[in-house]
């Protein structure tokens, strides 16, 4: 059989340049005829029109790259004015702060106003701020107060003792011994209250609170009274609320520092108490929170101390104890405890049928501990 001829392949087009810059194409296809060449077909054309099209592309890639340039330039800009710049004045206003003695260096008000990330780094820096210079005045205070109160017992430990040169009769030498030695003991009592109290907030930032159960927590210091307890002495009795095996009542606390914050209470209410009195210790949930109340009999507070009973150095004791056994920081101490464990203490006078004051009471607020994950069951 006669063989059928293959198919060409396809010449591809010529492409040049002429020396003026003109773009020519040139196409060439052979003439077939019978299977036979009997010639060639070419076709050149100026494409004009293609350096157009190229020069478009061209034109809106440069065009794009340089809005985006400029986009870019003015994004630029924008942040620097709106994040850069206000975080450098955060930066020179905490400079500021640091390294002037005075309090002029604060944020700007228009930082403050701002409603986006910037103006939260603001007021928290401000706050910061607000609070170290709190915390600085409340320093100068102890201090004074620390200088104040040791001043008292060293005065009379001074006079006494010029007095006691002076003098030979030995009943008033004994006499002025006695001062001398509660002067001291005052003192002693003094400094440890006040080294407790000034290395408390340290401690209390280490301090990790953990679940604390209430119930058997104010059962043990009960019982330790009731162990201890004298002729003529108060009875202290317990009143747990909602505490069952199954959820006990617990607290966020840390021990040691609860325990001494009941103590110190359970000692004012001993103090106060009439002989025979009854101390109720109280504990019953209050929402997120567990209210823990300890009540007494005695005259309660006076209506003008309520708020200042909590005050550092602050003394209301009973006329009959003997004077310089309390520093007056024991309720400071306490309060600081609390609030350091994010709760709250205060305190109310009762009072009977006819509205007359029956015994005062102290009341704690702590975080309830949330209740553990119930068991997964398995099938």
């Amino acid at each position: 059989p006669e063989s059928t001829p293959r198919p060409l392949a396809e010449t591809p087009p010529y492409i040049r340049r002429t020396a003026r810059g003109r773009l020519l194409i040139t196409v060439a296809e052979p003439v077939i005829h019978d299977g036979h060449t009997v010639g060639v077909l070419q076709l050149t054309r100026v494409a004009s029109q293609v350096d157009r099209s190229l020069f478009a592309i061209r034109s809106t890639i440069l065009s794009l790259v340089f809005m985006a340039l400029i986009l870019t330039v003015l994004l630029s800009w924008y942040l620097s004015l709106t994040i850069a710049r206000p975080l450098l004045r955060l930066a020179a206003s905490a400079q500021i702060m640091r390294d002037t003695t005075g309090r002029t260096g604060t944020v700007p008000a228009r930082l403050l106003a701002r409603r986006d990330e910037i103006g939260d780094v603001a007021r928290a820096l401000q706050a910061s701020a607000q609070a170290l210079w709190k915390r600085m005045d409340a320093i100068e205070r102890f201090a004074a107060d620390v200088s104040h109160e040791i001043k008292n017992p060293l005065s009379s430990i001074r006079s006494a003792i010029e007095t006691l040169l002076r003098i030979e009769d030995l009943n008033q030498q004994r006499r002025l011994l006695t001062i001398i030695n509660d002067d001291v003991r005052r003192l002693d009592r003094l400094i440890t209250d006040i080294s407790d109290a000034s290395r408390l907030d340290a401690e209390m930032s280490r301090a990790k609170a953990k679940p604390l159960a209430i119930g058997p927590l104010l059962s043990v210091l009960a019982e330790i009274h009731q162990a201890t307890r004298q002729d003529g002495q108060p009875v202290i009795v317990t009143d747990i609320h909602h505490d069952t095996p199954e959820r006990p009542l617990e607290v966020l606390a840390v021990e040691d520092r609860l325990v001494q914050v009941l103590r110190n209470l359970i000692g004012n209410a001993i103090s106060f108490s009439p002989p025979d009195g009854r101390i109720v210790l109280h504990a019953a949930p209050s929402g997120t929170m567990v209210n823990i109340s300890v009540s007494d009999q005695g005259p309660g507070i006076p209506q003008g101390k309520l708020d200042s009973i909590f005050d550092r150095f602050y003394s209301e004791r009973p006329k009959d104890e003997n004077f310089g056994q309390h520093s007056g920081l024991g309720l400071s101490i306490s309060r600081q405890i609390v609030e350091a464990l994010h709760g709250a203490i205060n305190v109310e006078n009762l009072h009977d049928g006819h509205g007359h004051v029956s015994g005062a009471c102290f009341t704690i607020q702590l975080p309830r501990a949330p209740a553990p994950p119930a068991p997964s069951r398995r099938t």
